[in-house]
């Protein structure tokens, strides 16, 4: 389903860059000040990489020393692009096939811009349905979660209702013919 709207038309000319020598503390401190969630990581034109809060979180949460850590040590290298002339039901379609929220526009390997989810939705919101895909709910995806682990170990989730025993809210199991809660199933 094309949508008759150019990348080229609405992503981001004005992106925020670094070169791959810049530490990680001022790639954090640049990302707070231009208020933005990726950089992109390049060497004059030309495209190395992107770097992103996640890879910035995933650094800090590993315990590692990124003081003098640099761009090029923790940025993505293989990065999905895409060109100005594709449509941007086209780029919508790559950024939820890679899982990614930021997606560089080139041309021949050089960077002319950025796209983001927001500049999709804010030309085209009728595209919310897609992007509401690519993040699924986590409370239902622990909820199918449990039900593919018990069903392996003879339990089954039938519902969200009301406890037979203790009559609280959630979700319920049928033990013996009776819907229980997780609370009391583990009384049983």
């Amino acid at each position: 389903m094309k949508i008759g709207v150019k990348v080229g038309d609405v992503m981001t000319r004005n992106f925020v860059s670094v070169k791959p020598d810049v530490t990680v503390a001022q790639c954090s401190k640049e990302m707070i000040s231009k208020k933005v969630g990726s950089l992109v990581v390049k060497t004059g034109n030309k495209l190395d990489g992107i770097l992103t809060e996640g890879d910035i979180v995933k650094v800090i949460a590993s315990n590692r020393d990124f003081s003098k850590m640099k761009a090029k040590d923790i940025m993505t290298k293989k990065i999905a692009t895409i060109g100005p002339s594709a449509d941007i039901y086209d780029a919508l379609n790559v950024m939820k096939q890679k899982k990614i929220r930021w997606l560089p526009v080139t041309i021949k390997d050089e960077v002319i811009g950025m796209l983001t989810i927001k500049d999709i939705l804010r030309i085209e919101p009728s595209l919310f349905d897609i992007v509401s895909e690519m993040n699924p709910i986590r409370e239902e995806m622990e909820k199918m979660k449990a039900i593919k682990t018990r069903k392996g170990g003879g339990e089954t989730w039938i519902k969200e209702g009301e406890c037979d025993e203790c009559e609280s809210y959630g979700m319920l199991y049928n033990i013996n013919g009776r819907m229980v809660c997780e609370e009391c199933k583990e009384e049983e």
